[in-house]
């Protein structure tokens, strides 16, 4: 059911590497349909969008005349708010305090700075938040308020003046929770539109819809596919692949929950990738034993079933040094070393998404309520790329304050280098403010 792996034996690598291979691929139909939607609202703004969400979207009693008929109040999100059970409000109230919490402290270290060179001139960075973001979220039988939490908080919190969330409503039907979630997390529009002509409308704005800065969140292959194509026009977070988790364990925790966190991210989908590394070939297969036992007793079987048997894995490994080593390669989202002492293992780590460390720190737990951001990279870019954070919702100016008489030094410099490659116009700018 599950593939197993020995690193000791002499094809390892190359069977690693194929059960790792993932690309995702592009359809030709969703390509040109994308394509002519995007043109469409570019072209009719608002009368586009209205077109494609009635048709895609099945709007009910005849479907919206007007945008204003999409568009959710603060009033209608607080009275989601209100509305949901007791229960589920406090979850989302402390989840959101947390995020908040951890975001408000990577903003700190996000902080500019200028400093003062010894003949006057200052130098620096200047950190300012994007004026206008879009959040895509899910709609359908998928609805996730807490992408609304991990996706709105941190642009709230670097500053973003208007954040205009977008979700489909397939039949009209508005998730109650994902409005509580946006009210709670600061959003500033709800507009239940979905799909590429959403993606188009944030991007090139519409008469009712103004263009934002940046889009995040994750959506379906159309979506991933406009955010592709718009990118560079506005900014994106990421094309995310399926979810992963890998599981570094040196054999002394539960096999059940080992088990259980493998099915946590294989219960995604499909491609959901799930594999454990591991020096203790017992342990090994006491984890199989609990697959084996725990999967019959899991309403998404038969997808944890497919996504471990055709992406998950077992991997014997000499000790846990060589399994960093593998994990270092590998570089997935989700990272749990489930160890005795895990730190002395974190510290050899350099390519993980989000690293959870010691038998307590199970993964679900990050994507709900720890604090630290969900979305992450995946497909191997965590070698290059980080969590969604703060980060993403700013951008850096540089401070050039030169003083006269910085300007008598750094003018020759610049002045020599300029002749150098030919632009004479530039030595001269420079020159002409030499005494």
């Amino acid at each position: 059911m599950i593939t197993k792996l020995d690193s000791s034996q002499a094809d390892f690598k190359q069977r690693l590497d194929t059960l790792l291979a993932f690309e995702a691929s592009t359809d030709d139909a969703i390509e040109s349909a994308v394509g002519g939607i995007l043109a469409d609202v570019k072209k009719r703004g608002d009368a586009a969008v209205l077109e494609y969400t009635n048709r895609f979207d099945r709007i009910p009693n005849g479907g919206a005349t007007s945008m204003a008929a999409l568009e959710i109040s603060q009033e209608e999100m607080q009275a989601a708010l209100a509305a949901i059970p007791e229960a589920q409000r406090q979850a989302l109230e402390v989840a959101a305090h947390r995020v908040r919490v951890f975001h408000e402290r990577q903003k700190q270290e996000l902080n500019g700075f200028t400093y003062t060179e010894a003949d006057g001139t200052v130098l620096g960075q200047r950190v300012t938040p994007l004026d206008r973001v879009g959040i895509y979220v899910p709609g359908g039988k998928a609805a996730y308020p807490s992408s609304v939490l991990m996706n709105a908080i941190p642009a709230h919190v670097a500053g973003v003046e208007e954040i205009i969330m977008v979700v489909p409503t397939p039949d009209g039907v508005k998730n109650q929770m994902v409005l509580a979630a946006a009210a709670i997390a600061g959003v500033t529009r709800v507009i239940t539109i979905g799909g590429a002509q959403a993606v188009a409308a944030l991007a090139h704005g519409t008469e009712t819809i103004q263009a934002v800065d940046k889009i995040v969140g994750p959506g379906n292959a159309y979506v991933a596919s406009a955010k592709r194509r718009v990118f560079g026009i506005v900014g994106i977070d990421m094309i995310a692949g399926p979810s992963e988790i890998l599981i570094v364990c040196d054999g002394t925790t539960d096999p059940d929950w080992v088990a259980m966190d493998l099915f946590s991210q294989a219960e995604h989908d499909e491609l959901a990738q799930a594999i454990l590394l591991c020096p203790d070939a017992d342990y090994i297969a006491k984890v199989e034993a609990s697959i084996a036992r725990l999967l019959p007793t899991m309403p998404r079987q038969e997808v944890i079933r497919t996504s471990l048997g055709d992406r998950g894995a077992l991997i014997k490994v000499r000790d846990m040094d060589e399994a960093c080593a593998i994990a270092n390669s590998i570089a997935a989202e989700h990272l749990e070393i489930s160890a005795a002492e895990p730190q002395q293992w974190a510290d050899k780590i350099r390519h993980a998404g989000a690293m959870f460390l010691g038998r307590f720190s199970s993964e679900s737990l990050g994507d709900y309520c720890c604090g630290p951001n969900h979305v992450l990279p995946t497909s191997r870019t965590a070698r290059f790329s980080s969590p969604l954070g703060v980060y993403d919702f700013q951008k850096r100016s540089s401070i050039i304050h030169v003083s006269e008489a910085g300007a008598q030094t750094l003018g020759k410099v610049a002045a020599e280098l300029a002749y150098g490659e030919g632009l004479q116009a530039h030595a001269r700018s420079a020159e002409l403010r030499l005494k």
